[in-house]
């Protein structure tokens, strides 16, 4: 008999379906899901398709798989991926064949696509130095595999990307008998290329740490010479794709996306309009500026905040425009000297990808009056703006950060005070303004609120 163990984060779209395709086969008589905290319904639709949930203590996919594999009640175990539907019709029976004909231990799953980036510029070059024996598997980061639970029992199991070649590497070590086998054509999508970075330094990170430690330290030059090759050509492969594959798109929060301003609606419900407008007429330093507009806010809960952005008036077409700029593969972000609490529900709000803002701190839920201004809005060697503190900084940090140049980013905003970063963007759009010099700088100025002319130049 077969349990079938799937880690799961935020999978409602697919779970059921998948829960459903394994109990279609005879020989599966459990199915866990063990579960990372999902914030949507995913454990709920598991557990009305029959699994067993298992919630994780900490999240990881392989502290997920260790539980999962604690908890089987069988001795064949395989492990699916929960955001793929559908699987291949024979998917189970080709994973499990050569365990319950007892052919192997281990069963890695392969399917029809070509090999992955990290695949091909890091783990196999990897492999073929460490661990030949490895060498000639063609998805050695796969995901769905199956084998016996007494051979997974002795795997210590990694807690980040590299968890899978690590328990190939783990079972190759422990003598296990390995077949890899292809299951078909699978709908999957690749990873991000923001994401690569890191994937490729813990895929690297596990193939190393299983080497045994005098074959790092006995390796020729030429093979020390070869790891440095590989680490150049991925950096080099990363920065080529990512600036020539992403472009980015910018707005201003308020008076951009907001039809007005958050702290005026907090003043007008709160009663500091007077406070406010003090202090503006009064302090010209904008980070004191900041912090002491931030006092105002003190004992104010974070739902009696998002009460008032959730009401604040959006420009009407900015959901279809997002959702157009990302199909066209912009990455689309918000830059704000508002707060992060603001600025990251309205990126959830429109569909956007990050969010930069000023963080307000909260003890038990209210706010305490402190604001910490990131490091990312502060002048640095490398700014090119001349300013302290300036949202351009910020914007070169958020280029550095997905790997975007500077040429590719478009910002949109209608302040005065945005003057710098519009004019250091790639093209910058002055969306409704009244203030000429902005228009002057802007690549294109839109005089009516409608972002629709934006799509002509992106």
């Amino acid at each position: 008999m077969i349990t079938i163990i799937i880690p799961t984060l935020n999978e409602a779209k697919t779970i059921s379906n998948i829960i459903r395709f394994c109990f279609n086969d005879p020989q599966v008589t459990e199915v866990i899901v063990v579960d990372d905290n999902s914030e949507d319904d995913t454990v709920a639709l598991a557990r009305a398709a029959g699994a067993r949930v298992i919630n994780s203590k900490v999240r990881g996919k392989g502290l997920s798989m260790k539980e999962g594999i604690t908890e089987a009640n069988n001795e064949i175990l395989i492990f699916l991926d929960g955001d793929i539907d559908p699987y291949p019709e024979k998917t189970l029976t080709l994973l499990a064949s050569p365990l319950l004909n007892d052919e192997s231990d281990f069963v890695k799953g392969t399917f029809d696509r070509n090999a992955g980036r990290i695949t091909e510029l890091v783990a196999k070059p990897l492999l073929n130095i460490f661990f030949p024996g490895l060498s000639g598997f063609s998805q050695p980061l796969s995901g769905m595999i199956a084998g016996k639970k007494n051979f997974f029992n002795r795997i210590d199991f990694f807690n980040d990307y590299g968890v899978d070649i690590g328990i190939l590497i783990d079972m190759y070590l422990m003598q296990a008998r390995i077949k890899e086998v292809n299951i078909g054509y699978i709908e999957n999508n690749s990873k991000p290329w923001e994401s690569l970075g890191k994937m490729s330094k813990e895929v690297s990170r596990a193939i190393i740490a299983k080497a045994q430690p005098q074959t790092v330290f006995n390796m020729p030059e030429a093979e020390i010479s070869s790891i440095e090759t590989i680490q150049r050509e991925m950096h080099n492969t990363l920065k080529e794709n990512l600036s020539g594959y992403h472009k980015m798109i910018v707005f201003n929060l308020d008076g951009t996306i907001f039809n007005g301003r958050f702290i005026d609606e907090c003043a007008n419900a709160f009663g500091f309009k007077n406070e406010l407008a003090e202090l503006r007429a009064s302090e010209r330093d904008p980070i004191i500026l900041t912090k002491r507009i931030g006092l105002l806010l003190n004992g104010k809960t974070m739902d009696e905040l998002l009460n008032i952005v959730s009401n604040i008036e959006i420009i009407e077409d900015i959901r279809l425009v997002v959702e157009t700029l990302k199909r066209k593969h912009y990455l689309v972000g918000i830059i704000s000297h508002s707060y992060t609490l603001i600025a990251n529900y309205v990126k959830q709000n429109i569909g956007g990808d990050f969010a930069l803002a000023n963080q307000l701190n909260f003890y038990r839920g209210k706010a305490t009056g402190e604001v910490n201004l990131p490091s990312y809005f502060f002048a640095s060697p490398e700014s090119i703006c001349g300013h302290a503190y300036c949202k351009t900084n910020a914007l070169q940090y958020a280029c550095d950060k997905y790997n975007v140049s500077l040429k590719n980013c478009i910002v949109v905003s209608n302040d005065r005070e945005d003057r710098c970063i519009l004019a250091h963007a790639g093209k910058g759009v002055a969306l409704g303004t009244e203030d000429e010099i902005l228009k002057k700088i802007a690549h294109l100025s839109i005089p009516e609120r409608t972002l629709a002319p934006l799509l002509n130049i992106a």
